[in-house]
């Protein structure tokens, strides 16, 4: 176990980085890094991992190929989530991209749900969950979690990683940790009050659902013992509207800590301290951002496009090149905090395969919910359903509130999403409550 290394301290005096020399390194030094970690993977998993080795082969490429980070995103083919959902049908448990590991190699066991029903299993090492272990350390770290901290956790146990890694780096920091994991609402807030929880960790629609459910009850959360709110496992704790009723109702710092199931047990973002958005660790896991249409194309900073991970260093069941489906956009300009790493100004905007294309304009549902958090007086909870009409696609969103919303509603619609979309007000509580994470989009069509 190692603590923070930094000669720089926070306002509460402790460390003001985890590990000074790594988060502010030089980026050109920083990229010789990870083209050498990317070199090594390429070549263990064309040597080890027979999944790989079919893929490349089938694809005329050869990990000699790659002798910059340009040729790795140029010339490495990408692999999804499909073809890992086969290829553990056909090699199981764990599928041919896993190491074979000796008796008591496996630190953990985890999944993800599948559309089938059939779970996508993940092997972690010993040796990766423990590194793992140090990356939540460090991107907790950065979210302002410290050694004196209480950080009761409202995510599931379970077959699910997500609530793991807070577990992970909570316990690294030497922070004292609540797993309380799902409950009842009002539970969670009763006992933030008892302990003296300071960080509170879930999802950004669970984060404002509890808003709701506080202020039903008489409690205002701006009073409470939270300072830090650590979310994740959807889009949202990044979008502008978004954090900020979730920061205004909480009285609380909110940073959104990222990854994927695939790309788990190692973070593969967390949000800066200063505001700028998420810092990506890409000498942990390297994110590029490319043409959605072509995952072998680049795109400049700035510019939105398709994610792609790669695992830097887990070699029990390596990610190379994996392409989740996610869309957002980079930043890499100097960031207040000192932290060198590039920026997702507004985190995973939302998933490229949940795009609606509405009278020729790209929607996401993430649009949507900007735009209706910025309606002072709506409810947390939104719907949107799409039916088709002729060989239109249309779409209404349903929010809750005061009818009197309706036209401000649509008008915030219309300035953030380009169209004019039309809004039904519904009675407060008509909506499912969201408990984890939150289902937007009704398809009628």
């Amino acid at each position: 176990m190692t603590g923070p290394r930094s000669v720089r301290t926070d306002a509460r005096g402790f460390p003001r980085f985890w590990d000074e020399e790594r988060e502010t390194l030089d980026p050109a030094k920083r990229d010789a890094l990870i083209l050498d970690r990317v070199q090594h993977q390429l070549r263990y998993a064309y040597a080890e991992l027979p999944f790989y080795r079919r893929h490349y082969d089938a694809h005329g490429f050869h990990p000699d190929q790659v002798r910059s980070l340009e040729d790795f995103t140029t010339k490495v083919p990408v692999i999804t989530k499909k073809m890992l959902v086969a290829d553990q049908a056909a090699h199981p448990p764990f599928g041919s991209y896993a190491r074979d590991l000796p008796p008591g190699g496996i630190a953990r066991i985890h999944g993800s749900s599948g559309t089938s029903g059939v779970p996508t299993m993940y092997a972690v090492s010993k040796a990766d969950w423990e590194r793992a272990g140090e990356v939540h350390a460090m991107a907790q770290w950065c979210a302002g979690v410290r050694p004196d901290d209480i950080v009761q956790v409202g995510f599931p146990f379970g077959l699910f990683f997500g609530g793991w890694g807070v577990v992970q780096g909570a316990e690294r920091i030497g922070a004292t940790l609540f797993p309380l994991g799902i409950t009842e609402s009002q539970k969670h807030l009763e006992l933030i009050s008892r302990l003296g929880s300071t960080v509170f960790s879930a999802t950004p629609s669970y984060c404002i659902h509890l808003l709701s459910v506080a202020e039903q009850i008489g409690i205002d959360l701006r009073e409470s013992t939270i300072r830090h709110l650590l979310v994740g496992g959807e889009p949202g704790g990044s979008l502008p509207g978004t954090a900020r009723i979730i920061a205004e109702g909480w009285g609380a710092t909110v940073a959104d800590a990222g990854s994927t199931s695939e790309m788990y047990p190692f973070q593969t973002s967390v949000g800066c301290e200063e505001g700028t958005g998420t810092h990506l660790y890409t000498d942990e896991v390297f994110t590029e951002v490319v043409a959605p249409a072509d995952l072998n194309a680049p795109v400049p900073a700035g510019e939105r496009g398709a994610v792609v991970y790669t695992h830097l260093w887990r070699d029990s069941q390596p990610m190379i090149r994996f392409a989740p489906g996610d869309e957002t956009y980079l930043a890499t300009d100097p960031c207040p905090c000192g932290r060198t790493y590039p920026r997702m100004p507004e985190g995973v905007l939302g998933r490229l395969d949940d795009m609606l294309v509405i009278r020729g304009a790209n929607v996401f549902p993430s649009a949507v919910e900007t735009a209706l958090r910025s309606v002072p007086g709506l409810g947390p909870e939104f719907r949107i359903r799409v039916r088709k009409e002729g060989a239109l696609d249309e779409m209404t969103v349903e929010a809750e509130g005061d009818p009197a919303l309706r036209a401000p509603a649509e008008e915030a619609l219309k300035r953030v999403l380009g169209i004019r979309v039309p809004a039904t007000i519904l009675a407060p509580g008509t909506l499912p409550e969201t408990t984890f994470k939150a289902r937007r989009v009704v398809d009628e069509r």
